[in-house]
């Protein structure tokens, strides 16, 4: 075992999945700081090896599995003695994980994440697998106080969890329950929490954010919100992901269009365009109502940048419904687009639908899809050529490697040695490019001016001015 002279026992992390699961994974984390176990900056170097696991679809799920699995290994070659599962996919499979992962000492649901610390002491004291489960969670949890993975500059801010929407095709509901919205006085402090802690961007996030405090009835609560959020001092920027289109209302766009802090991003998930896809995802929008919001966001704001999601092969998906949603992308020019196909995941309506698409086809229709849409990014990207772009630093200058044999002095002389990366508003962290920021002099955390001179595939080539 390794332990301190203090017998303190180390724990590594590893945390995989969406930002409402690294939020879930720091708030662990500080749960396990404050009981006085050590993070190992390592797994291999753990005692105790926790994976909070993601299980949305078959790609996440096959990850996490073999993160669990490599874990399992490392603690038959004796480099560690405990392996933990919790989040997501703990909480979908429960007790199957033991089939599917012999080895693991703990299951954690995602009810049992504020009693990590109690549950790693008694799976260290037990010679047996224990599974802690229950049903989808229904109360809406504390993110206060969080052992931050990310950089201090920028964070998560979970305004909601659960959904309620009754997607044919998503297991969020089954597995996080239904949707509640966070008190906003609660949303307010773990904000200034986080402001107070260094950061100067927030990324809203929840399953649908666009359906903030609805159940709470408040009115335009969303909107209320970020109205709030605005006279936090030190925050800069606010950015909304995971926006319904349904939830998307006047008020909340005039809100966001008035601002000085609520940067000009939407990351709208639509998931198609044909109707009678739509339809068949028991998605309340139709082809027009979605057209209309386009239109009406950039008429509202000329600046905005678009972000979707879209699902490719649903079963039943003929050809000409699928180029009828390319047409709609050309016709979009979303600025970013994340995209897959479709899994028929066990417990929902779709994975029972007829006429299931085969995986060839669906394979080629989402590299068909993402090569239009990289089209549209790339010419978008060249239209910015020449143009001036506020980026927030995430990477700070690095001489290049011919200066790194010269003098510092040298360097420092010629700033134009010095690459950093950062982002502009219209790059979320994680999902999005980056702007490579040439003759980059500030820290991470700090804003800087830039002028566009290049691209590099997705990304921005910027010079600091």
């Amino acid at each position: 075992m390794r332990k301190t002279k203090r017998n303190q026992v180390t724990v590594g992390f590893v945390a995989l999945g969406c930002p409402k699961n690294i939020v879930d994974s720091e708030k662990m984390l500080a749960h396990l700081a404050e009981a006085g176990f050590l993070i190992a900056a390592e797994p291999e170097q753990a005692e105790v090896v926790v994976i909070n696991t993601c299980g949305f679809i078959e790609p996440a799920t096959l990850e996490s599995l073999e993160a669990v699995k490599q874990a399992i290994a490392n603690k038959k070659r004796g480099k560690v003695q405990k392996v933990v599962v919790a989040g997501c996919l703990a909480q979908r499979l429960g007790a199957q994980l033991l089939d599917r992962a012999a080895g693991v000492d703990a299951i954690i649901g995602l009810e049992q994440r504020d009693a990590i610390a109690r549950i790693i002491r008694d799976t260290l004291a037990s010679d047996q697998s224990q599974v802690y489960l229950g049903p989808a969670p229904c109360a809406m949890v504390d993110d206060r106080v969080r052992l931050r993975i990310g950089p201090a500059h920028s964070a998560y801010l979970r305004i909601s969890e659960g959904c309620s929407h009754r997607c044919s095709f998503c297991t969020i509901p089954a597995i996080r329950g239904p949707f509640r919205s966070k008190p906003m006085s609660l949303v307010l402090e773990e904000a200034r929490e986080l402001v107070g802690s260094g950061a100067v961007e927030l990324n809203l996030i929840g399953q649908d954010t666009s359906l903030y405090g609805r159940d709470l009835k408040l009115k335009d609560g969303l909107a209320a919100l970020l109205e709030e959020m605005e006279q936090i001092p030190g925050l800069a920027w606010i950015r909304l992901l995971y926006a319904y289109p349904t939830g998307i209302t006047d008020r909340l766009v005039e809100t966001i269009t008035q601002s000085g802090r609520i940067v000009h991003y939407l990351d709208v998930p639509i998931q198609h365009a044909n109707d009678r896809i739509l339809q068949a995802m028991r998605r309340p929008d139709t082809k027009e109502d979605l057209r209309r919001l386009v239109e009406r966001l950039r008429a509202a704001m000329p600046d905005i940048i678009l972000r979707t999601t879209l699902i490719v092969g649903f079963p039943g998906e003929t050809q000409a419904e699928f180029d009828e949603l390319v047409e709609f992308v050309r016709w979009a020019r979303f600025d970013a687009l994340g995209a897959f196909t479709y899994f028929p995941e066990a417990g929902t309506p779709a994975a029972g639908f007829p006429d299931q698409v085969p995986d060839e086809v669906k394979q080629a229709r989402l590299e068909a899809l993402m090569l239009a849409q990289q089209e549209i990014a790339f010419a978008k990207n060249k239209e910015r050529f020449g143009s001036r772009l506020t980026c927030l630093v995430e990477e700070g200058g690095q001489r290049t490697e011919g200066r790194r044999r010269r003098r510092r002095q040298s360097a420092i002389r010629n700033p134009q040695s010095a690459i950093g990366r950062g982002r502009f508003y219209g790059q979320a962290p994680d999902i999005d490019s980056l702007c490579i920021i040439q003759g980059c002099t500030a820290a991470p955390g700090r804003f800087v001016e830039t002028k566009v001179i290049g691209t590099r595939d997705y990304d921005l080539v910027v010079e600091q001015i």
